[in-house]
């Protein structure tokens, strides 16, 4: 339960007006990537309908591309795709709604190193942005968590 809580809390700044400024890329990184770059990719009921995906379901591309990545990636090519298209379409809510903040951050750095170093590196850095802007943004939440004004700090306010 103390571990839980440890993960959860999030770290609070002096005044709640930066807390609120911290509050924006949050929101705005957990939008993008759970209703723009992971719909695409993972069957959710925004998901664009001509994408024709089931709740869930990864589209039938995306595997065929994590195939392509080699090694381990190769392997288990379907696991490597639902486990990335869940991680920036669910791990994009949970960070649009500062829940459980840290492990979507966390689930979103990995996402976003393999976007990079297995995808797009090999096209230029111009191609990496976006990626490395979501990383970026993830790696600010892991060490802060949600903020002030998140589900996280809702409840954990009490704890410890």
């Amino acid at each position: 339960m103390k571990l839980t809580i440890k993960i959860t809390k999030p770290i609070l700044l002096p005044h709640w007006s930066q807390d609120l400024c911290i509050t924006i890329p949050r929101i705005v990184c957990g939008y993008l990537l759970a209703f723009n770059f992971g719909a695409a990719k993972f069957g959710m009921p925004w998901s664009p309908t001509d994408a024709n995906l089931g709740f869930f379901e990864v589209a039938f591309w995306f595997p065929n591309d994590v195939a392509h990545y080699g090694g381990i990636f190769a392997i288990t090519p379907g696991f490597f795709a639902w486990m990335g298209a869940f991680s920036e379409a669910i791990g994009g809510l949970l960070l649009l709604f500062g829940f459980q903040t840290r492990i979507a951050s966390f689930l979103i750095i990995c996402t976003m190193l393999v976007a990079i170093f297995m995808q797009q590196i090999n096209n230029g850095l111009w191609n990496c942005l976006a990626a490395m802007g979501f990383l970026w943004v993830a790696i600010f939440y892991l060490i802060l968590g949600s903020g002030r004004f998140g589900i996280d700090y809702l409840l954990t306010k009490n704890k410890i």
